[in-house]
């Protein structure tokens, strides 16, 4: 009974998502408020029976309902309850449903924060929310299932794969998928702003906080992923160049070009046909990655087993990259910015060579995680690409990203003069060349990793600077206690210091895994 109520969730679910993008196109396209909100209100109400579908999936998990198909392959009676929850997740079905949960409570998000402005743009964005609902329902309603029945059904079920059965594969998975599916939010009102003409800089105010949310939880997902890796499958190291880690880690690399450059969008006017290509490149290598690993074409302990998906993820991508460029083509003339590069010593400048790094970067993992596929599709040859390949080509990218994080925050806007490249730079590459002399004192032999650590003692150096100076202006500028300025200045900056928090993360990390490669332990 319960089953045959969650096929009709779906099934439901499907006809509001359908609903939504078509209201939410004609709402916006001939300015018909009504209209959109019945799309908005087929939204909710494909929320609510996505959301009674998943509760009718993890009952069945948890009362042992084996008539289930999903049931009967992941999960048995003598697992735990932890994990009869995330067995859910544990299938094709289930995570599919998790992601099309996820989509859907996202896109209720979106337009309810809007839903009292009547605004040309967020109806399109409804659409275009509400069509890659439609795609993800039509898998699960015509593909996989997940309330599909068994007609003899097993005493017992298969049971999760003794690999899953970890806190972190609990955790893991649903921190990717909310990654993931979040940068159809950016995506949607980069289309939308496209759509609707507005390419101004609206579109950038109101996804900032989506991106830097789902550039987040990507992350963390990515690292608790690897951490798994390196203490269940005994890996070791802190990075394995798998090409599920890798298909995850592109779309990061990407958003992180975007975040950055976004800030010269909003400061200078520049760049603004750039930060679109960014956004519609990261939601495209999201929709790659979830490809890579549900097609079963590459073998990895991370992906699913061979399925007839993949085919349909092609096509679905085929169509958002091609829909996305067309459009950006035909707004082309209004995305100029009024404002050219002045110096290549400027911040502007160093934030460009940042993106053109992370996309070089992002290129070359992409590149060597499909060139097997590519080969054997082409030679009938399966060739192997290696970890030696990624670290040769990914170390000397590296290492300019981290120089370049030290020399952004410290460089002046429009054109910086020798003065002040001295006054700002020679404590922080003073702190750089003592390390590079002192590492070999430590044990430090390969080139590499004394550039690594010097590079790191630099950066340090700069954030280090940035924040001493900020907090002695506001403590002459305000007469505050020193320990007093220094928190409120975090706090009054909290965009600009926070960043530097997370260039301090990114540091230890690099040290981490720098002293890891340099002592073999």
């Amino acid at each position: 009974m319960l089953a045959e109520i969650g096929r009709h969730c779906l099934t439901l679910s499907l006809l509001c998502a359908a609903w939504a993008a078509l209201a939410g196109f004609l709402g916006g396209k001939f300015h018909h408020f009504p209209v959109f909100i019945s799309a908005r209100r087929s939204l909710y109400a494909g929320t609510g029976l996505l959301v009674a579908a998943s509760a009718i999936l993890i009952h069945a998990n948890l009362t042992n309902n084996f008539s289930l198909w999903v049931v009967a392959s992941y999960s048995n009676i003598n697992l735990p309850t932890f994990y009869k929850v995330s067995a859910m997740w544990g299938s094709q079905a289930g995570s599919l449903l998790l992601w099309a949960l996820i989509l859907s409570c996202f896109s209720s998000i979106v337009v309810f924060q809007y839903r009292r402005r009547n605004d040309d743009m967020i109806p399109f964005v409804a659409s275009i929310l509400g069509g890659i609902l439609v795609f993800f329902l039509i898998l699960l309603n015509f593909n996989s299932n997940p309330f599909t029945m068994l007609a003899s059904p097993p005493l017992d079920g298969n049971g999760l794969n003794p690999q899953l059965q970890t806190p972190l594969m609990v955790i893991h998975p649903p921190l990717l998928y909310i990654g993931y599916v979040g940068f159809s939010i950016p995506f949607a009102f980069a289309i939308a702003a496209l759509l609707s003409g507005r390419l101004n800089d609206v579109w950038i105010h109101r996804t900032r906080r989506w991106t830097i949310f789902s550039w987040f939880f990507l992350g963390i997902g990515i690292l608790l992923g690897a951490y798994w890796a390196y203490i269940e499958l005994g890996w070791g190291g802190y990075w394995a160049w798998d090409p599920v880690e890798n298909a995850a880690l592109v779309p990061w690399l990407t958003a992180t070009a975007f975040l950055h450059s976004v800030m010269i969008q909003e400061k200078k006017r520049m760049l603004q046909t750039w930060n679109m290509v960014l956004v519609i490149l990261t939601y495209c290598l999201c929709i790659l990655g979830t490809f890579i690993t549900r097609s079963g074409i590459i073998s990895s302990v991370h992906s699913f087993t061979v399925s007839n998906l993949g085919p349909l993820f092609l096509v679905f991508l085929a169509i958002l990259f091609g829909a996305s460029f067309l459009l950006l083509v035909y707004r082309l003339p209004e995305l100029k910015s009024p404002n050219k590069l002045n110096s290549l010593v400027s911040r502007e400048s160093s934030f460009l060579f940042n993106n053109l790094f992370l996309l070089a970067c992002a290129f070359a993992i992409l590149w060597g995680t499909l060139f097997p596929i590519l080969s054997e599709a082409v030679r009938g040859v399966k060739i192997t690409v290696g970890p030696p390949f990624f670290n040769q080509v990914i170390a000397p990218i590296g290492l300019a990203l981290i120089f370049l994080t030290g020399v952004c925050p410290l460089i002046a806007w429009r054109r910086a003069t020798l003065k002040h490249l001295l006054r700002n730079f020679r404590y922080p590459v003073g702190a750089g060349m003592a390390g590079a002399l002192l590492l070999p004192l430590f044990g430090f032999r390969q080139v590499y990793s004394i550039l690594a650590i010097s590079l790191c003692l630099f950066v340090f150096a700069t954030i280090i600077l940035e924040f001493f100076r900020g907090t002695q202006a506001r403590h002459r500028m305000t007469g505050e206690p020193s320990p007093l300025a220094f928190f409120r200045l975090i706090n009054r900056n909290r965009r600009r210091y926070g960043g530097y928090l997370v260039h301090l993360g990114i540091l230890f990390m690099v040290v981490g895994i720098t002293g890891s490669w340099n002592y073999q332990q």
